[in-house]
């Protein structure tokens, strides 16, 4: 009886010891409160009172970094928010040398967000939204590897300006439309000016093509019978009539 008392307590005491860690997980045995080991996936033994344990989740995780308010290099404040994705590569860095990594992690991303876009002028930091992303995460990762966190990504999700700075940059866009609009339309000045002296210089090199060009424009005036047309005769007209009376003369 006795001998069937103790069994059964033994039983009990091992049903009760097995723990289960999952595929994704890793657990951390403590003895005594002492660490003992790493608990691989699959059931591992705990013995009540004399030992505890920790799991840790090892996929890949992503914290939603809330809106922080910065002022960048060139004084203007502006509110970004980011996504930051880590995975926890040593779950015995991860447990024993910081109190909560989670909590961790997004307080060194609130405060690294702060400070890199501190370092870059708005013009940077809207059109290498990439750069400032990768400069936050090295700073974030070179810290978190002494937790056993490797930093994967960071992505800058919004930026948001003041009403007042979005006036500013339509008005200054709207101006640099128009700049490289006067700037195309002189271009087209010039190059139609080009053509024009080129056609002129050709015109007066060929006898009688001035006269041919007048008598087409005329034709093409004329077409229209709302038109008048009031034909002002060149002088060239005049000096060939001369000829012709000077030859038969």
């Amino acid at each position: 009886m006795i001998i069937q008392t103790i069994i059964t307590i033994i039983v009990l005491v091992i049903l009760a010891s097995i723990k289960q860690v999952n595929q994704y997980e890793n657990g951390l045995k403590f003895t005594l409160g002492k660490f003992s080991g790493i608990m691989k996936p699959g059931w591992n033994l705990v013995f009540p009172i004399f030992q505890s344990y920790n799991k840790v989740d090892m996929r890949v995780k992503a914290v939603d970094v809330p809106d922080q308010e910065a002022i960048t290099r060139d004084n203007i404040s502006v509110r970004v928010n980011a996504v930051i994705y880590y995975q926890i590569s040593s779950a015995e860095q991860a447990i024993l040398k910081v109190e909560n990594f989670y909590y961790a992690i997004s307080q060194l991303a609130q405060t690294t967000m702060r400070n890199a876009i501190g370092q870059v002028e708005l013009d940077e930091l809207l059109s290498q939204r990439s750069k400032v992303s990768e400069s936050i995460k090295n700073i974030i990762d070179e810290t978190a590897k002494n937790w056993g966190i490797n930093v994967s990504n960071v992505e800058l999700k919004d930026i948001t300006l003041p009403e007042e700075m979005k006036r500013v940059i339509g008005r200054q866009a709207e101006a640099e439309r128009e700049k490289r609009a006067v700037i195309i339309k002189a271009e087209g000045e010039v190059v139609a000016a080009n053509n024009m002296a080129k056609a002129a210089e050709t015109l007066a090199q060929a006898e009688g093509a001035l006269h041919l060009r007048t008598l087409q424009t005329i034709t093409d005036v004329s077409s229209d019978e709302s038109n008048t047309l009031i034909f002002a005769v060149p002088l060239e007209v005049l000096r060939a009539f001369e000829k012709i009376n000077k030859k038969s003369e």
